[in-house]
Parts: C-alpha cells; sequence; structure tokens
C-alpha cells in the first residue's frame, strides 16, 4: 500500500504501532454491504464488524461496531452509551459527522473523536475486520488493538 493510499484510519494504526493487514475488495458491481464484502474479502462474516454511527438523546455522537450479519440493538446501544436512547444518523450526515461515506466508514480516523463501542463477539476472536475507510478497503487487526486505538469497549451491542 502506497504512502497516497493510505487512509486515516491506516495512519492511525501505523502511528501507534498496531499490526493490521489489508484487504482490497472489487466495488464495480456495487455490492458494498457487509456480508457481500465479507465474501469478497473470503472471510467469515462473524469476524467482519461494520461500523455504525448514531446520536443519544443527550446530542451527542457513538459510534458502535458490529458483525456485519447482526442488527444493531437500539436499547442495548444506548444503556452500553449512557443514553436514554440512540437513534441511527441519516445517511444525509455520515459524511458530516465522520468524514467518512457510507459503506466506507472506519471505527478509527473520524473527523472527531467519537465514544467507540465493539460487539463483545469480537473478543471470541484473534482478529476481526473492520472498514479501512474507503469502500472497497477492510483492514483486518486483533480486537483488543481495535479497542485501543479507538479508545472503545466492549458491550452487548446485537438483537
Amino acid at each position: 500500500m502506497g504512502k497516497s493510499d493510505k487512509t486515516n484510519a491506516v495512519r492511525l494504526l501505523d502511528t501507534l504501532g498496531i499490526a493490521y493487514e489489508t484487504h482490497s475488495y472489487d466495488v464495480s458491481d456495487g455490492g458494498i454491504d457487509g456480508v457481500t464484502v465479507a465474501g469478497k474479502v473470503g472471510i467469515e462474516p462473524e469476524r467482519v464488524f461494520k461500523t455504525l454511527a448514531t446520536r443519544g438523546a443527550s446530542g451527542g455522537y457513538h459510534v458502535f461496531v458490529i458483525p456485519v450479519d447482526h442488527e444493531l440493538d437500539l436499547k442495548k446501544a444506548a444503556r452500553a452509551a449512557g443514553e436514554k436512547n440512540i437513534a441511527m444518523i441519516p445517511v444525509a450526515d455520515i459524511n458530516k459527522v465522520t468524514g467518512y461515506i457510507r459503506g466506507g466508514c472506519s471505527p478509527l480516523g473520524m473527523k472527531k473523536e467519537y465514544p467507540v463501542h465493539l460487539d463483545e463477539t469480537a473478543i471470541l476472536f484473534d482478529r476481526i475486520v473492520v472498514s479501512a475507510g474507503r469502500i472497497g478497503l477492510q483492514m483486518e487487526l486483533a480486537p483488543d488493538d481495535l479497542c485501543r486505538a479507538a479508545h472503545a469497549g466492549y458491550a452487548d451491542l446485537t438483537a
């Protein structure tokens, strides 16, 4: 990966000295949903995690990282975030809030540092896969390393 190909997320891992591996995939067919991406990079869906940006009742933003083949449980998410309730932010606002676009949202390297919550199932695996901050690019790393880089905690987040 050339220096100019690196995303903010990958640069952050480099700065922190965290080991990772990147996986590129073809997006020409338009298939960018998580389960499709898992198939394209040849990794079982339970190890591939999607990044979801939300807003709490307090007005604060929270980021949830869950397996691509699961749905975020909003009640569990609110509890993990210490919020009365949580709602997904509209797709139109994703770039404004995170600096990323839908399908390329990484839990690392956002415009601002928001609280990040990683689904507890991540601890079942030596390595998990998340977006590297661009459609067509994923990164694989240890879940504890992702938590360290994102200042994240583990929580029960899925329905």
